[in-house]
């Protein structure tokens, strides 16, 4: 029976596609819902909801009263479940951002104009524009209008959200609500394993984005402040905006993903004092080789 996916259903096919490719987990890996509550922090239905999807797609195969099995997760994987008609909203709203960040579109704009703009029906539209709100770079205006909020648009913004997350992420790990999950560590310690030894060489740029989000997002939901975890996120979301546009250094991948192992380690240990001050420097030499001038230079 063909299933009917919904966006959540589509973004959670996504995610455990993102999981299969940097994780580089092989044919025949079984997937179980269980085990996915634990990475996609969402009930079962909708994780079924998604396999089943996947099955469709050809990615996985369904054995009764066995579950579900890998199959094989190709280099154009999330193209082709991007191609899903609801994902079309990802589209949308990467236009939106690379407009925004080039300066092309208004601080303040209305829902006609965005429609003509991107030719998109206005339910898709304030789905797009619903996402970029909780995101916190746009709000709706009282009357009529959304206005743009400040984003990272510049190399300055771009050194100030490194500098909070440098505040942050370590305080976080010596937080006194901080529990380290195990089950969680392990699971980072492998993807970034993989990403060491041959991924940093084959995955892309969302697939190397994401992976390292859910690296420091990860340690910041162990804090206990969901504050902290939802700060994390947002600056996060942010600079996704800005570093989908960038050329992969694989060689400082590499050098990234040994100082996560370092750090993962040392949770491991229960040395969280060690692991703060590794993330700490982790995150300040990220800030001295990214946040670079050339990368705001060209608004096109």
């Amino acid at each position: 029976m063909s299933v009917v996916p919904n966006q959540l259903h589509i973004q959670l096919a996504q995610r455990i596609l993102l999981f299969a490719r940097t994780s580089g987990l092989e044919a025949g890996h079984h997937f179980t819902e269980t085990s996915l509550q634990h990475l996609l922090g969402t009930s079962r239905g909708p994780i079924r909801a998604a396999l089943n999807y996947l099955s469709d797609q050809g990615f996985l195969e369904k054995r009764p009263n066995r579950g579900f099995f890998l199959l094989s997760v190709p280099n154009d994987a999330l193209d082709r479940i991007s191609d899903a008609p609801e994902a079309d909203d990802e589209r949308i709203y990467l236009a939106i951002a690379a407009d925004r960040l080039a300066s092309t579109l208004e601080e303040k704009v209305t829902e006609a104009e965005l429609m003509r703009r991107y030719d998109v029906p206005r339910y898709s539209l304030r789905r797009v524009l619903g996402r970029i709100s909780s995101e916190g770079w746009i709000e709706r205006k009282a009357g009529n209008g959304w206005l743009f909020l400040p984003m990272i648009d510049s190399v300055e913004a771009y050194r100030e959200s490194y500098a909070l997350r440098q505040i942050l992420e370590p305080a976080g790990l010596q937080a006194e609500g901080f529990k380290a999950n195990i089950t969680v560590l392990k699971h980072l310690k492998t993807q970034q394993e993989f990403i060491h030894d041959k991924g940093f060489e084959t995955l892309g740029q969302i697939e190397l984005f994401e992976a390292n989000s859910q690296f420091h997002e990860s340690l910041a939901e162990m804090s206990g402040n969901r504050f902290l975890a939802q700060s994390v996120a947002k600056q996060n979301q942010l600079r996704r905006l800005v570093e989908y546009r960038q050329t992969i250094d694989r060689a400082r991948v590499k050098r990234q993903t040994e100082q996560h192992l370092e750090i993962i380690d040392a949770l491991l240990t229960g040395n969280n004092t060690k692991a703060a001050e590794l993330l700490r420097r982790h995150i300040g030499g990220a800030s001295e080789e990214k946040a670079q001038p050339n990368i705001f230079s060209s608004r096109s």
